[in-house]
């Protein structure tokens, strides 16, 4: 049986003891709640009154939006490029035999028959993919083995490799989904960094307890996607010190390429990789696979392994690719000449990005060197027009023709490349 008495008395017991703050809060959320209900039912009695007319033109005239809006008929993904060979120094697009400037296969790893070979045999071991996340029989020993050489590599206390990779846009869309006050500074703008650190100070001070609680991280690449230019590694390290950041460095372009035997911007610069907190970088170009990694403490690995999404919920990179990773990080240790080849090719091309001089609007811009891009195709000379999502992208570039550089590339190579270019953009910038 219930005893009413005693719980009236609990109930005024509750009351007596709640705040005035938490009584009111909850007589307006039992008010809300009532004025919901109600409300609630006076659009279904309105609903309920209408005619089999009324409702007839109701659904007539409902126009939905759609699901996607309408594409401009000169979308490229309207007309993709078609590639029928193998990815490598050459390439077949569209039906024409070209040299390859617009992949990064950096070091030509994709045209090893060493590295083919192990694959070929970790395929016939394991089969095509792994179908399950790392975390769910998606890691297999392969896995384990591009770890522990990754971080032995870079000379880390730890790594982590995912199937998917980081990049530019990877990161900006990293920063949007952390849901943090995210401040851009000026590309490569030491001073406008250290202005809005100044000032983030600042305003920190004027409530110091929450300070206390946040964390504050920096983030660059060693160098840039959207435009082919290094960071101030040096200068970042100070600011990283001074302003107690958490640093990360995406490495993507930089590893494999730069550095005496291929660490990247750290070893470049002589940068103690202590010094940064997490480095990341795409297993696609100069290893020649698929996939990214991550490198850094134990603590910093293990929280990706415990919280990152392509971590936990996308399946593992397949193990024939892990191990064309594996194989080319041992051929990275038996043949450091590969990183002396890339690297005098880079100084002779020079940049890795291309603009029309005069600057004109971002259409007119765009549309001459898409003309370009075709033309040099069709003169056996494979190109790749950079591409922006424009209207989701932070501070998109002007229109540019990337030029990728890999260490197969002959002096004839680049002079050839040279005169098509010359060629090209006489022919179309003149007319």
């Amino acid at each position: 049986m219930v005893n009413m008495p005693y719980i009236f008395y609990e109930i005024l017991d509750i009351f007596h003891k709640a705040s005035f703050f938490a009584l009111s809060l909850q007589a307006v959320l039992v008010i809300l709640v009532i004025w919901l209900i109600l409300h609630k039912n006076k659009n279904n009695e309105k609903t309920k009154n209408l005619t089999a007319q009324e409702k007839a033109d109701l659904i007539a005239n409902w126009n939905p939006e759609p699901l996607v809006g309408d594409t401009p008929l000169d979308h490229p993904s309207l007309s993709p490029r078609l590639v029928t060979s193998r990815v490598g120094k050459r390439i077949t697009v569209d039906g024409w035999d070209c040299l390859n400037l617009g992949t990064h296969n950096y070091l030509g790893l994709l045209e090893d028959d060493g590295i083919q070979e192990d694959a070929i045999r970790s395929l016939k071991k394991y089969g095509v993919g792994s179908c399950g996340p790392r975390g769910f029989y998606g890691t297999t020993d392969v896995h384990l083995e591009l770890e522990e050489k990754l971080a032995q590599f870079m000379d880390m206390e730890e790594a982590v490799v995912y199937s998917d990779e980081a990049a530019n846009f990877a990161i900006q869309k990293g920063l949007d989904a952390s849901r943090c006050t995210v401040i851009y500074f000026r590309h490569n703008d030491m001073k406008d960094l250290e202005e809005k650190l100044i000032e983030h100070t600042r305003q920190a001070a004027k409530n110091p307890k929450k300070a206390a609680k946040t964390r504050k991280f920096l983030i660059a690449e060693g160098i840039y996607m959207n435009t082919g230019e290094m960071c101030p590694l040096a200068d970042l390290v100070a600011l990283r010190k001074r302003y107690q950041l958490r640093f990360f460095l995406d490495e993507s372009i930089t590893f494999g390429t730069m550095g005496a035997t291929g660490r990247g911007l750290t070893e470049h610069l002589g940068i103690d990789r202590a010094e940064i907190d997490l480095i990341s970088a795409t297993l696609e170009w100069a290893v020649g696979t698929i996939g990214g990694f991550c490198v850094g403490s134990s603590f910093i690995v293990d929280h990706q392994r415990l919280s990152g999404l392509g971590y936990c919920f996308s399946a593992s990179c397949p193990p024939l690719l892990t191990r064309a990773a594996v194989s080319a990080l041992e051929k990275f240790d038996k043949e450091p000449e590969l990183f002396a080849e890339i690297q005098e090719c880079s100084r002779k091309l020079q940049r890795l990005h291309l603009y029309v001089r005069e600057e004109k609007a971002t259409k007119a811009e765009d549309a001459l060197l898409t003309e370009i891009v075709d033309k040099c195709i069709t003169k056996g000379l494979c190109l790749v027009k950079a591409q922006y999502l424009q209207h989701i992208e932070k501070k998109c570039p002007r229109p540019s023709i990337r030029i990728t550089v890999n260490r197969l590339l002959t002096d004839e190579d680049m002079a050839f490349t040279f005169r098509t270019l010359e060629s090209i953009s006489k022919e179309v910038l003149l007319q």
